[in-house]
């Protein structure tokens, strides 16, 4: 049984779902009509639910903030990413749509959010970038609006965030934390990593789990470093100088073992280009 907290439109209402006390959008042809504030239903067996967050703002202020028709347009997103790359979070609705409310407004009045990171993150979350394509169609289609492939990035992150344990904080943080490595990298051995090189997807995706290995706090049960100094000692020197800044970043040491780890694939990046 739910409750209406707010009717958003025919199709949409705020309800609370009165026996798991969860506040939930329900999203579906018909499902608003009629509905007033308090009146008590059953529910609908097509409706879509999309449970909320608890945070200090309240569901009904964040809704109250958003034009349901950008609520519709972001569920829609998240059924297609759903077609793409299975179940998705569906707290992520709110968040993603007032991304995406505000990406709107920013491309009608022709102003861009710079996101520097938008092609590590194309690498990064490949599959999550390839379904945040379907969204820009879908807004383009929707709304008759364009959104900049920086923005793109942005919802990129969103459905990462409805696959994992992260937010799109973190994820940005991976991003740029990959991106400084990389560089790094390629100061220290002197080489450029062309974008979409074999070296350069490889070190990327190396770091990339690195990164959440050092944030769950796991090691590695193989220490490859004795080896990799001896063999690669500039490799191996460049790879203790990013352990050492992505740690300190992190506010998290990298486990020693990752250093030999991470030289073997700068030094297999560097022979690849």
């Amino acid at each position: 049984m739910y409750r209406v907290i707010k009717v958003l439109n025919n199709n949409g209402v705020l309800a609370l779902d009165m026996e798991k006390k969860q506040e939930v959008i329900l999203l579906g042809n018909g499902v608003g009509f009629g509905k007033k504030m308090g009146q008590r239903f059953g529910g609908s067996p097509d409706a879509r639910r999309y449970e909320l967050v608890k945070k200090e703002t309240s569901a009904l202020q964040a809704v109250n903030g958003i034009d349901p028709v950008y609520i519709e347009v972001t569920a829609r997103i998240i059924e297609a990413a759903e077609g793409l790359l299975g179940p998705i979070r569906h707290d992520i609705l709110i968040a993603m749509a007032d991304h995406i409310a505000l990406a709107v407004s920013r491309a009608k009045e022709g102003c861009e959010l710079p996101n520097p990171f938008s092609q590590d993150i194309r690498a990064l979350f490949s599959q999550e970038y390839e379904a945040a394509l379907k969204g820009r169609e879908l807004i383009r289609q929707e709304l008759g609006v364009e959104i900049s492939e920086d923005e793109v990035s942005y919802i990129t992150l969103h459905i990462h965030g409805g696959l994992s344990d992260e937010n799109v904080s973190q994820s940005l943080e991976l991003a740029r934390l990959v991106q400084d490595g990389i560089r790094q990298v390629e100061e220290g051995m002197g080489m450029t990593l062309p974008a979409a090189s074999l070296g350069y997807n490889r070190l990327m995706s190396h770091l990339r789990y690195m990164i959440a290995r050092t944030r769950k706090k796991e090691q590695t049960n193989l220490n490859m470093g004795d080896y990799a100094r001896e063999n690669f000692p500039r490799a191996y020197e460049v790879a203790a100088q990013v352990c050492e800044d992505i740690g300190r970043k992190l506010k998290c040491p990298v486990a020693q073992e990752e250093i030999g780890f991470l030289a073997i694939h700068i030094q297999r990046a560097a022979g690849q280009g």
